[in-house]
């Protein structure tokens, strides 16, 4: 289990106190959440803390049912719940809204990259310096290192041939059944040949709030049924946009003579994810939105909020590395460091 990290704000400070034991969850009060900055650090944090009680927990936090079962405390999930409107109203407001009707169009974008595309990727690709890739891969160990299991939340909320693809390609994630293949576990291989911390959760106080905002999306549609149709977008635009990007850095890795460790999560991703490209538009959102059509909305919602949170996250790597350091609250040993404020 991961330790809890230390908190960035009011609602940290409420929630962290309660998952110590220094208080009782009583003591919690969804108005702390009110006027938050719905991307900012305090509520990113507060809220990633609260899903990964749903996950591996914290080391420390009792789930004891004869205790406090923090996973499940009404108190607990009241703040919750107030931290996810506030998200989710946020997304809302920052993406063009959707009847539906758009979504073969919105899909088919995902497929084409810009002639002047300029992603931490592409960057990677042509200019990038060791320190900047070992950086990134700290950012990524949040979602990586649970690889697949936001996504699974949304199995058992769909039916049929939508469900059989989906699961297809969950099955992939995990391995095909093999746990040296888990993608989750090359991840970890790959952080530890980079000289790494690959321990689930290791960077939880060093990753800022865009990259936490990624995962927490996974979260919030995942635990939630009436946004299933959200969850397959987002996970529609992993799937559909990760082939190439994974192929820039399997190049900008060889170009820096990386170990063959680190470079295999992303080679694997290369070949499996233009698979599972085809499998899920065909598979998945497609049935799906046939037999139930209202959900066609929600997809686009998922992908085009999956879309935004990743260029935010892009945009902060991309500002920081061309002023000459690194984007993490806490830097690696040897990474330039943000000037003082």
């Amino acid at each position: 289990m991961p330790e809890l990290p230390s908190s960035r704000g009011p609602i940290g400070d409420a929630l962290l106190a309660v998952l110590r034991g220094g208080a009782g969850p009583s003591t919690l009060d969804p108005a702390v959440v009110d006027g938050a900055d719905p991307f900012g650090e305090d509520l990113q944090l507060a809220l990633y803390c609260a899903y990964e009680l749903h996950y591996r927990g914290f080391d420390g936090v009792s789930d004891d049912p004869a205790a406090d079962d923090l996973e499940w405390d009404p108190s607990v999930l009241g703040l919750r719940r107030a931290m996810e409107r506030v998200f989710l109203d946020a997304l809302r407001a920052a993406v063009p809204a959707s009847d539906g009707s758009d979504l073969d169009e919105v899909l088919a974008g995902l497929l084409v990259e810009p002639v002047t595309a300029h992603g931490v990727s592409h960057h990677l690709r042509r200019d990038g310096e060791e320190w900047q890739v070992r950086e990134y891969v700290v950012h990524r160990s949040l979602y990586h290192l649970k690889e697949a299991d936001p996504q699974a939340w949304v199995i058992p909320r769909l039916d049929g041939e939508v469900k059989a693809a989906l699961v297809t390609v969950e099955h992939d994630e995990y391995g095909a059944g093999d746990p040296v293949r888990m993608h989750a576990r090359l991840f970890a291989d790959m952080m530890a040949s980079l000289g790494l911390d690959d321990r689930y959760g290791a960077y939880l106080d060093a990753v800022p709030a865009p990259v936490l905002a990624e995962v927490n999306l996974m979260s919030l549609c995942g635990l939630h049924r009436r946004l299933r149709g959200a969850l397959v977008g987002q996970f529609a635009t992993v799937e559909l946009t990760s082939s190439p990007g994974s192929d820039r850095l399997v190049r900008a890795m060889r170009r820096l003579g990386l170990p063959d460790a680190a470079v295999e999560f992303y080679s694997e991703h290369v070949e499996a994810d233009a698979v599972h490209e085809q499998l899920v538009r065909r598979g998945v959102v497609a049935p799906m939105v046939a037999a139930e059509p209202e959900l066609a909305a929600d997809v686009v919602f998922g992908i085009r909020a999956s879309c935004l949170l990743a260029d935010r996250t892009d945009e902060l790597l991309l500002e920081s590395w061309t002023a000459g350091h690194g984007a993490l609250r806490v830097p690696l040993p040897g990474m330039p460091e943000a000037p003082a404020a």
